[in-house]
């Protein structure tokens, strides 16, 4: 088929043909797009070549064994890969808003273990017709494109955009359970550290989270170099939390996502922060709260917002942190 300027239009084209375009776009083949699609290949052609008809010039370049995009295709893909996800997950708020009142948020999987599921009874009593679903995972997600309504995230303030609010920052601060401190080697001074079995994250030596290293905590009480009795790794914060409150070391926790533990007598902050200045040592880090702007006007997702802010209170003053900025600097 020859394209030429007389088969330019000025009218909008036919949305209807965009979703095979990226199907195909993103295959580069069109068997694998129509078996996505549930179509026959002759229905996925015959939608593409309809659609180069409407836009007027070639989307594909179609050779032997293999399809590739053109100039234009390239252009157009790069507007529809944006859109149709955008559509999809406004049909989704639509189709969800219709029916029970809900709240979807995403967060890393200890932010979520030992810090918002053990409070979240206390949203549900004070909201019994709200529903919650939590994600939880490690890896960011686009509020702009995903049906998720809230977002916690870790990182430093430099790293979020405006719209953030600061639940609470962060400090590592030695701690164990009372039968360790009880029955366990002496723990008076840092030193006495090295007698003890020292439980950090696996991953904790990647260069965006040395400040929860116990290499750095040691290097600034005055341990450069100096090796524990014996190193206990694991994957999540959680897990470090757990064995230590069962006695097998000593962890270099976060206040913050164990304020409940510490209320409640299962881990101990070993050494006065009054005795010893660098005992708590401030991350770059902080906790913060993001609403998708698909649902920051719906009353379930505001109240939701406003008893994460009011817990954060709560947090802050456990941890002895005080008041904090809402949003980013």
């Amino acid at each position: 088929m020859l394209h030429s300027q007389t088969h330019l239009r000025s009218r909008p084209i036919q949305a209807g043909h965009l979703r095979a375009f990226e199907a195909v776009a993103r295959h580069l083949n069109f068997r694998l797009a129509a078996e996505e699609m549930a179509l026959t290949q002759s229905a996925v052609s015959r939608q593409i070549q309809a659609l180069e008809d409407d836009v007027g010039v070639p989307l594909f370049l179609r050779h032997t064994r293999a399809v590739e995009l053109t100039e234009a295709g390239i252009q157009l893909i790069s507007a529809v890969g944006q859109a149709l996800p955008r559509i999809d997950a406004a049909v989704r708020h639509i189709r969800q808003n219709a029916g029970r009142r809900h709240v979807s948020v995403t967060t890393f999987a200890s932010f979520a273990s030992m810090w918002l599921i053990p409070k979240l009874e206390a949203f549900q009593r004070e909201h019994p017709d709200i529903d919650i679903r939590i994600e939880a995972s490690d890896s960011a997600v686009d509020l702009e494109v995903t049906d998720i309504d809230v977002a916690v995230r870790y990182a430093p303030a430099d790293r979020m955009p405006p719209a953030a609010r600061r639940l609470f920052g962060e400090l590592v601060t030695p701690m164990a359970s009372p039968w360790l401190l009880r029955s366990g080697p002496r723990l008076k001074t840092p030193a006495d550290l090295l007698a003890h079995t020292l439980i950090e994250a696996a991953d904790a030596y990647t260069p965006h989270l040395a400040w929860l290293t116990w290499r750095r905590w040691l290097d600034a009480n005055g341990l450069a170099q100096s090796q524990p009795k014996r190193w206990l790794s694991f994957n999540y914060a959680y897990q470090m939390v757990q064995a230590a409150m069962s006695g097998q070391g000593v962890v270099l926790a976060r206040p913050p996502l164990v304020a409940e533990s510490l209320a409640r007598g299962e881990l101990v902050e070993v050494f006065a922060p009054d005795a010893y200045p660098n005992a708590r040592l401030v991350s770059p880090m902080a906790y913060w709260v993001m609403v998708s702007p698909h649902s920051a006007q719906r009353a379930e997702v505001k109240a939701f917002a406003d008893w994460l802010a009011a817990q954060a209170v709560a947090t802050r003053a456990v941890t002895g942190e005080g008041a904090a900025t809402d949003a980013v600097a």
